[in-house]
């Protein structure tokens, strides 16, 4: 049956990812108005900087919010707030997800905070008290949804995220394993799927579409089938007196296979219904050990440029790698991403 929550699960995390985005945007309008100094961390609190991030983030967080309810779960009846266990989605994918937008979130916020002049330690609990509430709120509005429910996975997930990084940060003062996605764009096939009841035809392909849809900024962060979950160690932190590069890291990945439903590959298209044997299609976890770089190790004299490579360092760099899968199988890849 046509998997209503992978839908919404997918909307949360392609939201997440859209405030990143609108984020680094509005400081690039900002950084256009200012000096190249505009990126540096101001040395003690600046109240200037501190409420043009707080507008900021109160303004698309309000906007993300009133957007999801008004595109979204109006659609659906609201009912008495309830629970909802989808724990064994998608074989974890989701909950992965969940990990991975969250730390980035929780390290983007610290960072704006830096940026602001605040200290370490208030910088650290901004950025997991704002990740936190925003993922939760989320999840509330989930939780008076008919289609949905209040996900203890869910929030089990984001705290992972942003545990993580505040983990490291209090311990370590540093990240020595960041929480990184990736997406391989994958061709589905076109070849025609008999319907159960024999009078009707659909595809993969067809099938993709309706789940992961059409362009690659959907499916970067939709596509189960495509994406891996990484956290990627800093070799050099951990062996600060040895020669490896400072930018060098050692990445271990989660993906999956053959997923075209939440708990099964079965759906319905009309009055049509479908159903992939598992011996074609077998849904599978894979593991992978692959290279990676860390971006912001890499040494640049500009802050405007430092900047940019930290914003983009939740993206795994393409690098050889390992696969090792639940079917038994082992296969080297050229480039893991």
């Amino acid at each position: 049956m046509f998997n209503y929550s992978r839908q919404n699960k997918n909307l949360n995390v392609y939201t997440r990812f859209l405030l990143i985005l609108m984020f680094l945007l509005s400081s690039l309008y900002l950084a256009a108005q200012k000096k190249l100094s505009f990126w540096e961390p101001a040395d003690s609190f600046n109240s200037k900087r501190f409420w043009t991030v707080t507008y900021l983030g109160a303004a698309i967080y309000t906007g993300t919010i009133i957007g999801l309810n008004e595109i979204w779960y109006k659609q659906y009846p609201r009912e008495a707030f309830h629970f909802f266990n989808d724990s064994k989605e998608w074989l974890g994918m989701d909950k992965a997800g969940h990990l991975v937008s969250s730390y980035a979130e929780c390290r983007y916020l610290y960072e704006g905070a830096k940026w602001t002049g605040m200290k370490e330690n208030t910088a650290v609990w901004t950025g997991v008290g704002v990740a936190s509430a925003f993922h939760l709120s989320v999840e509330v509005l989930d939780g008076f949804s008919s289609k949905w429910g209040f996900s203890i996975s869910d929030v089990g997930a984001n705290l992972m995220g942003v545990g993580l990084f505040a983990a490291q940060q209090w311990g370590w003062k540093e990240q020595r394993i960041l929480a990184k996605w990736s997406n391989m764009p994958q061709p589905y096939s076109d070849s025609p799927i008999l319907s159960n009841e024999g009078s009707s035809t659909s595809s993969l392909a067809k099938r993709a579409k309706d789940l992961f849809g059409t362009s690659y900024p959907e499916s970067f962060f939709k596509d189960y089938n495509a994406t891996t979950a990484w956290l990627s160690f800093n070799l050099r932190s951990f062996f600060p007196t040895s020669k490896i590069p400072a930018w060098l890291n050692i990445a271990v990945g989660y993906g999956t296979q053959n997923l075209y439903g939440g708990y099964t590959n079965t759906w319905t298209e009309g009055e049509a219904s479908y159903s992939l044997n598992t011996i074609d299609y077998p849904r599978y976890h894979q593991y992978y050990l692959s290279f990676d770089i860390d971006t912001s190790k890499i040494k640049v004299k500009s802050h405007f440029l430092k900047t940019i490579l930290d914003m983009v360092n939740f993206i795994k760099i393409p690098a050889p790698g390992i696969e090792f899968n639940s079917l038994g199988k082992v296969q080297f890849h050229a480039l893991n991403y």
